[in-house]
């Protein structure tokens, strides 16, 4: 039976039987305005036991206003990208997926609608459809950024994006190009794009702070290219340059002594003059765009005789300069700024093991193996092992 006898007033809210016979909870909110259980109970108990959950919660000072999180996931999607600080290449970014792969499914839905089971659905429907994994995870990230802004905003309880690893992105690996495949690329591009193909590769550079280059960036007497901007291509073809993604993007390059020559021949016939001339033009004069260079790209694997099943694009030379620089003995950190990222995630990547290594390894082991049989007493595994693998 109920601790509220009859004849007792609640000391918070209150309960009512409706006509249809089920039961309503009423309260006066924090805000002084009135309030009632968002569904109605079966039992007078259930209701009352309904308000002093919510009593309980205003007094944790963790009561939300219902009504607060009425707003639909697609309102707030906008006004969530409209107040971020993100570079323009960003900010279209998260607008296109919100546009393709939100709005057509849960934006018309309240914030408070949008739950955990809801989430899961949209996933597995994402992927169903045929939707890329990679695309999916990024727009996963950005929902559940969307909804940690909205608990912290008080419009909503919890977030409902809590599927574990979801957001991963989980590409498979990229090919890494030969030292002879590089220069037979270099070789067969065009002579304008000759030293952007090096540099790709040596310098470890993307195709946007490649083309943000101006003569002012290299240093041929110290032989040291400073990164400072990325040109950013959007869907409506204009061009902006603009700081790197992070702090970490602004750095200095070490180039190999062996590139001097092929930045001198560069700088005197294709670079625009002035301290201000960028690096690399096309044909006309103008910033290179993917999509063009994605053809002169094409023809120059033909002509270099690079297998169309490879599918190597321009960014895997960046992957293949960073395999090697990993392979030379270079650090974490000595990795993370030179390619200017600044968390370890995608530096670890480029120190992954080659099967040749792996195989060093095991012959190394091998070797501590038939030594410590060989040898009567305790070997010394240090000086074995050093020995073993420096052959």
């Amino acid at each position: 039976m109920s601790g509220n006898s009859k004849g007792r007033k609640r000391r918070f809210g209150s309960v009512r039987k409706l006509p249809s016979g089920r039961w309503q909870a009423r309260y006066i909110g924090p805000d002084g305005l009135p309030r009632k259980a968002p569904d109605t109970f079966d039992r007078k108990r259930d209701a009352e036991q309904w308000l002093v959950g919510t009593e309980a919660e205003i007094l944790r000072k963790e009561w939300i206003d219902p009504d607060a999180g009425k707003i639909t996931l697609g309102e707030y999607a906008d006004d969530w990208v409209r107040e971020r600080d993100l570079k323009a290449r960003t900010r279209e970014e998260y607008e296109r997926h919100i546009r393709l792969h939100v709005r057509p499914f849960l934006g018309d839905l309240a914030l408070n609608e949008v739950t955990a089971p809801r989430i899961r659905g949209w996933r597995a429907d994402r992927l169903a459809d045929d939707v890329g994994t990679s695309t999916v995870a990024k727009t996963y990230r950005i929902l559940h950024a969307i909804f940690a802004t909205a608990v912290d905003d008080d419009l909503i309880r919890r977030n409902p994006c809590r599927i574990k690893g979801a957001g991963q992105d989980k590409a498979e690996e990229r090919p890494t190009a030969t030292l002879d495949q590089v220069f037979a690329i270099a070789n067969a591009i065009q002579p304008r794009y000759r030293l952007l193909v090096l540099l790709a590769t040596f310098a470890q550079l993307r195709f946007g702070e490649l083309v943000a280059l101006r003569r002012r960036n290299v240093d041929l007497d110290s032989m040291e290219l400073r990164v400072r901007r990325a040109t950013a291509e959007m869907e409506d073809g204009t061009q902006v340059d603009d700081d790197p993604k992070s702090d970490a993007g602004k750095r200095p390059i070490s180039l190999p002594a062996g590139l001097k020559k092929d930045i001198q021949a560069h700088l005197e016939s294709f670079a625009q003059t002035g301290p201000n001339g960028r690096l690399f033009v096309g044909p006309q004069g103008g910033i290179p765009r993917r999509r063009n260079f994605n053809r002169v790209w094409k023809k120059a694997l033909r002509d270099a005789g690079i297998p169309a099943e490879m599918d190597l694009h321009l960014h895997d030379l960046r992957h293949t300069g960073s395999t090697w620089s990993a392979q030379s003995g270079a650090t974490l950190k000595e990795l993370m700024a030179r390619i200017g990222h600044s968390s370890t995630r995608a530096a670890m990547i480029y120190q992954h093991a080659t099967r040749d290594r792996d195989h060093a390894i095991a012959a190394a082991l091998d070797t501590l193996i038939t030594e410590a049989r060989d040898t009567p007493s305790r070997p010394d595994l240090a000086r074995i092992w050093h020995a073993a693998t420096e052959r």
